[in-house]
């Protein structure tokens, strides 16, 4: 069995893999990461793990999942299963590799778009012949709230809401509509563009904000909750111990 470890800025998500199946997952704050792990995994046999951080996990914290099984830290110099022609590959984000990683796995010889709508807005090519492109980032829902708030004077810190309407008749619905249509507009234009340009078949939604998207986009799409922790699995199964 595999332990694959995904660290965000403020919360760790950990699942455990036979084979590709996925039998286990938590999500844990990053404070509470180790002494949650060991009773998280007690009932498994581990035979090895991966970690994918983005966050601020702690030397203190790796290490001690690295003396527990042999361990894979994620990086540009990890082997890949793609070909990776970003023009700095060590400036890449390795939930981004995972993400190419499922992708490549689940969809081979296909060209595609993986979107992951979480804290940040990312989007990822690659095409039919294995090769990631590059993509773009865009700020996500909750930063585009937050820059609302913070940057102006006057305007309230509002929670995530989809609009019944385009038109705002008031500050709140008028910042819902600016956010959320416009996210929604985006990443249907994005979509379009690269459908166009460069023959995009299959696109993926995933990420934390997948949900309330999917339903709204014109475009077909498929949603994978898990996708990321799938190309983690990925990686680490292709790596010898």
């Amino acid at each position: 069995m595999q332990l694959i470890i995904d660290v965000g800025n403020t919360r760790v998500k950990v699942a455990v893999f036979d084979d590709d199946i996925m039998i286990a997952k938590k999500a844990v704050a990053l404070p509470q990461f180790i002494e949650s792990l060991g009773a998280f995994i007690a009932e498994y046999p581990i035979k090895k793990a991966i970690i994918s951080s983005v966050g601020r996990l702690s030397q203190e914290q790796s290490r001690s999942v690295q003396l527990r099984f042999p361990t894979i830290l994620l990086s540009h110099n990890t082997p890949l299963p793609f070909v990776n022609d970003y023009a700095t590959p060590e400036t890449l984000g390795v939930d981004r590799m995972a993400l190419v990683a499922a992708f490549a796995k689940a969809y081979p010889e296909k060209n595609g778009l993986i979107i992951d709508a979480g804290t940040c807005i990312t989007y990822d090519f690659i095409n039919a012949a294995g090769h990631y492109k590059g993509g773009a980032i865009s700020p996500g829902i909750q930063l585009r709230y937050q820059a609302l708030h913070n940057l102006t004077a006057n305007l309230p810190l509002l929670d995530v809401d989809m609009p019944e309407t385009i038109v705002g008749n008031s500050t709140e619905t008028a910042i819902h509509s600016g956010v959320m249509v416009g996210v929604i507009k985006e990443m249907d234009g994005i979509i379009d563009q690269y459908k166009s340009d460069f023959n995009v078949d299959t696109v993926i939604l995933t990420g934390g904000d997948a949900e309330i998207l999917s339903k709204r986009l014109k475009n077909s799409i498929f949603a994978h909750s898990n996708f990321l922790m799938e190309g983690l699995n990925y990686i680490l199964r292709r790596t010898n111990d």
